[in-house]
């Protein structure tokens, strides 16, 4: 069977630090706070100028490396965001002419949250397909420049950042001992669009509008999808909780995070947590916490991951990689 295998993560934080404390100062907010209902102690935030596609750019080039390819290996390049640099063309493209390269194709992904996930399993698809050998998968993210500052229940959340992955081809038996993406599983009900969206866009007010969210209700459909499309990649390979190595979900908020956890059953050690540090990062955060465990060395060849998001839309997805 020909599998997507991951041959190289990547990521790419903003140098500025916001710490809870001098968030306290901008807003009427504290340390204890924050950290009671989100777990978040910092995040990074893009510096003046600091575009979507310069940290998908970063997070890319650090994945090619890591991968040793250049961007001409490279067929396919997928951006998953919800902040673009501009309406148009995809900052995917951007990012492609940044790293040289001259051939291949590119566009974006919008699922928010949920848009690694999303942009996994698409170019997952045009790998088994064979209309590509190897994709560059990305997620980045400016979520400062969407969020209304003097809104405390959402400027302490979000936050800025990229991660990326190389995905290449590679024949594989056709087994769960497979290396690459076993399964993936997506949703949306656009229905709960009023629980989590932005209050503007070029179709309905020629502006670019800012984050709103109804925490509450989204902390409870989140803890029940995650959990659902969690069992649904666990079904689909007949694998049980005990075989998953490494749980890296979204890092929207560690209550969440936590929640899901104990639905699943999967004790805290497998759990890749980084929302204390990086904040929600929306679809670069995944593979952010991705690639923080595959450098300190807890992510090793061969370990089976389990990743999953939740994000506006509302969309969720899951997807099981054999790394």
């Amino acid at each position: 069977m020909r599998r997507s295998v991951i041959a190289g993560t990547g990521s790419y934080l903003p140098e500025r630090i916001l710490t809870n404390e001098e968030l306290s100062t901008m807003v009427d907010t504290s340390d204890e706070w924050i950290v009671a209902r989100s777990g978040i102690r910092q995040r990074h935030i893009a510096a003046d100028g600091e575009l979507t596609s310069d940290l998908g750019t970063k997070a890319a080039q650090a994945a090619l490396d890591n991968a040793g390819l250049t961007a001409n290996d490279i067929d396919l390049v997928l951006v998953a965001t919800a902040t673009p640099d501009e309406t148009f063309p995809a900052t995917a493209t951007t990012v492609q002419h940044k790293l040289g390269m001259t051939g291949g194709f590119a566009f974006d992904v919008q699922a928010v949250c949920t848009g690694f996930i999303y942009a996994l399993a698409t170019a997952d698809n045009f790998i088994k397909a064979g209309q590509a050998n190897r994709a560059l998968v990305i997620g980045a993210e400016t979520f400062s420049r969407i969020v209304d500052w003097e809104d405390r229940t959402t400027c302490v959340l979000f936050a800025d950042g990229a991660g990326a992955v190389v995905l290449e081809a590679s024949e594989e038996a056709g087994t769960n001992a497979d290396r690459g993406v076993l399964t993936s599983h997506l949703h949306a009900d656009g229905g709960k669009h009023d629980l989590l969206y932005v209050d503007g866009g070029p179709s309905s007010t020629r502006t670019t509008g800012y984050l709103r969210m109804e925490g509450r209700e989204v902390f409870k459909h989140a803890v029940t999808n995650l959990a659902s499309v969690v069992n649904e990649a666990l079904e689909a390979t007949g694998l049980a909780p005990d075989d998953i190595d490494w749980l890296i979900p979204h890092q929207a908020n560690k209550r969440i995070i936590d929640g899901t956890g104990r639905k699943l059953k999967m004790p805290a050690e497998k759990v890749v947590v980084t929302v204390d540090r990086h904040g929600n990062t929306s679809a670069a955060s995944v593979p952010l916490a991705l690639d923080e465990a595959v450098r300190d060395g807890r992510v090793k060849r061969g370990d089976l991951l389990l990743l999953e998001a939740m994000g506006g839309g509302f969309t969720w997805g899951s997807a099981l990689v054999r790394f």
